[in-house]
């Protein structure tokens, strides 16, 4: 199998612009040309991206990557026999990574050559989460440290949500619900409950392709369980509103659900970077956060301490998002600040 430049830049998470210059020194050069020129990688090429990239990932320069490669006893299987144990020393976040390198280690062992498959996965995971994260995040990041413990329990939750959808399943059906609710609480379990990490995470999965089609969470699945989160919080703050109170909420709630995210990831960097809650910033973030609190819960102070008791009394509604009791005290003082 071949792979044009941009496909295997698309696979791997690398840029055209990249496998230009490594084409460009000498340092990746395709094997083959298609009758129109195009530059086309087959296997090999990819066990030596593979090479180039763990070598990277070990702190040599471009440079020296070259004559690295040259010497003799620098088979693909010490390289990934090397990878395994730096990573296992040095970054306990690449444990996913350590899994598929082993998957790889043990086929070389036996004589078989990896298939094309085998290399992006794991090229792919050697990239992908670089583009959003900092080291330092992946390393608070349970979800990628922990990939191998983790990713059953996401691929048994995703087939059956996508068993309801196929069934045609409504949103607001009392099963959606319910998966729903067992979706945002391993979100939480995977992101340590941390909703900068949530933040990005939300971005990487809703900006790569690649990401939906290996995970097999694709827009319209998270739509379909956004949905039905939101039906089963509304079913809870029917019993603390009366009918009008009710339908202006329905009628509103979650219509402005993509500014949540990354106002409440600023709340916890201000948090994090010691900013009083009478402070100009978090007064400023308290004027965003009640905004879009009245977005859904209308102008009536009356109605307003509805649903404030209601998120007081309903831990499942407290527990639908990535708000935890520090965050909202923050909050609640910055609140008065500004009242003061």
């Amino acid at each position: 199998m071949l792979l044009k430049i941009g496909e295997l830049a698309k696979r791997t998470g690398l840029t055209v612009r990249a496998l230009h210059h490594y084409d460009a020194i000498g340092l990746l050069s395709p094997s083959a040309r298609s009758d129109a020129g195009y530059r086309l990688y087959n296997e090999a090429d990819i066990a030596r991206l593979h090479r180039i990239l763990a070598l990277r990932r070990f702190g040599l320069a471009l440079a020296d990557i070259g004559t690295t490669l040259t010497r003799a006893d620098l088979s693909l299987a010490t390289v990934v026999a090397r990878q395994i144990g730096l990573l296992t020393e040095q970054i306990q976040q690449a444990k996913a990574l350590r899994s598929r390198l082993s998957q790889l280690q043990g086929q070389l062992a036996d004589g078989q050559e990896p298939d094309l498959a085998d290399w992006l996965t794991t090229l792919e995971h050697m990239t992908m989460y670089d583009k959003y994260f900092s080291q330092e995040e992946l390393t608070q990041l349970p979800i990628y440290t922990q990939a191998d413990d983790v990713e059953p329990e996401w691929q048994a939750l995703v087939a059956q949500v996508q068993a309801l959808m196929d069934a045609g399943t409504d949103p607001g059906d009392s099963q959606a619900q319910v998966l729903a609710t067992q979706w945002m609480a391993m979100v939480r379990r995977d992101t340590g409950n941390n909703p900068i990490l949530f933040a990005k995470l939300n971005a990487m999965h809703e900006h790569e392709p690649s990401v939906q089609e290996r995970t097999g969470i694709s827009l319209q699945m998270m739509t379909f369980i956004l949905t039905a989160s939101k039906a089963h919080q509304l079913s809870i703050y029917r019993n603390y509103l009366d009918d009008d109170e009710f339908a202006f909420m329905r009628a509103n709630f979650g219509k402005r659900d993509a500014e949540w995210p990354p106002l409440v990831a600023q709340v916890r960097t201000a948090m994090d970077e010691g900013h009083a809650p009478d402070s100009p910033q978090a007064r400023a973030l308290a004027l965003a956060w009640f905004d879009l609190f009245r977005s859904f819960a209308g102008d009536q102070p009356a109605t307003q301490q509805k649903i404030r008791q209601a998120l007081q009394d309903e831990p499942a509604l407290r527990q639908s998002g990535m708000v935890d009791e520090r965050m909202r005290a923050f909050i609640g003082a910055a609140m008065q600040a500004l009242r003061a």
